[in-house]
């Protein structure tokens, strides 16, 4: 199969706005199925046979119609070019495949990664040196989401489906172009992210060992997780080193990008499958009343150390079975997390004092809306 190029891709979005009709209502460019076929034969005079693909009728079918039966051209335009943005992606990546199974080592993908540096308009001015290390930062959120089993490979086809390449891709925009500082701090693949995560493993490694204690990650956001939660993500997300004392176990950066990762995704399933982990204390598979009440002892620690005011433990034990809702009324599981939908917000209220005080303070506001106002003494 033949790609459309960009030029291609020019050509087509001219000839479908040369020959599509302008919804009066809506000032919208749009085609029906007769204009649809017409373009298809435009367009394979222009550009040749490889873009009769993207004109079957089933591809129309796909598009939302008006009463008179037209698509708007703009997102049949936007399909073809993820079209061919997602085939031109999985031709590169079975390009890396070395051992043509369907799945990429790391090694693989900070590969694929670095060839397209130079193609992405706010990472083409990237200091040679720092590259290697942007790389690595942007192929563990691949591997995070698309390698769920920790095998050390991830499934091409799982990547290219997922939100990962999408946000990658958006760094083809021109930096200039209204990507805004928070725009690009809220992508994991943008300079300015990656350079934020390398700062704080930087700033966190007091040693400069290249790894973390649980002392020095205790100082990640400003102190505010739990001590009973580092204890747990060094449980159950760091491996041991070589030597058998307890000690030497320490955070490597890739376990530390997981970390931040599953820290900064709490509302997504991979995200809160690495957290219950964590919250898991007996690896039962479940949380039962006592779990959340250990959990929740460190952050009320924390809660009375800054100076707010006291709270029931056991009310807000309560509280969170109210929101979880779960099948079995004995038993929290990663399941019933999920399902309620508010599983990122239980899990900041149980290893965050920072994550519990947004919830509180969240809580109180909704109170004040919804107090009505008092009437003024006659």
């Amino acid at each position: 199969m033949f790609l459309l190029n960009s030029d291609d891709l020019d050509a087509l979005w001219n000839c479908l706005r040369e020959n599509c009709v302008i919804d009066d209502a809506t000032a919208a460019e749009k085609m029906n199925y007769e204009d649809f076929c017409h373009i298809a034969s435009v367009c394979t005079e222009q550009i040749g046979p490889k873009c009769r693909q993207f004109f079957s009728p089933s591809n129309f079918m796909k598009f939302v119609k008006d009463d008179a039966g037209r698509i708007a051209i703009l997102p049949f335009y936007l399909y073809v070019l993820r079209t061919v943005s997602l085939t031109q992606a999985r031709i590169d990546m079975s390009e890396h495949d070395q051992d043509s199974d369907g799945f990429l080592q790391s090694h693989e993908m900070e590969s694929y990664i670095m060839g397209l540096i130079p193609n992405l308009a706010q990472l083409r001015d990237m200091l040679e040196t720092f590259r290697q290390m942007y790389c690595r930062i942007a192929a563990q959120k691949f591997f995070f989401f698309c390698d769920p089993h920790r095998r050390g490979k991830a499934c091409i086809k799982k990547m290219l489906l997922s939100n990962c390449l999408q946000e990658l891709m958006e760094l083809h925009q021109e930096s200039e172009e209204e990507v805004t500082e928070t725009e690009q701090a809220e992508n994991w693949f943008s300079l300015t992210s990656a350079q934020r995560v390398c700062d704080m493993f930087l700033a966190l490694d007091k040693d400069a060992s290249g790894s973390l204690s649980k002392q020095e990650l205790k100082e990640y956001a400003d102190g505010t997780l739990t001590e009973i939660f580092i204890e747990r993500v060094f449980d159950e997300h760091v491996r041991r080193g070589k030597s058998s004392r307890v000690n030497s176990r320490e955070m490597d950066f890739d376990s530390f990008l997981d970390f931040v990762l599953a820290l900064e995704n709490k509302d997504t399933p991979e995200g809160l499958t690495y957290l219950f982990r964590c919250l898991d204390l007996q690896g039962r598979g479940f949380l039962t009343t006592a779990d959340i009440h250990s959990l929740f002892r460190d952050v009320h620690k924390k809660w009375i150390e800054g100076g707010n005011y006291e709270l029931c433990i056991e009310d807000v034990r309560d509280e969170i079975w109210d929101m979880v809702k779960p099948s079995d009324p004995l038993k929290i599981t990663l399941n019933d997390l999920l399902g309620c939908k508010q599983g990122g917000t239980v899990a900041s209220m149980l290893i965050d004092v920072r994550g519990f005080w947004a919830h509180d303070n969240r809580e109180n506001l909704l109170q004040e809306e919804e107090e009505p106002p008092e009437e003024e003494s006659q």
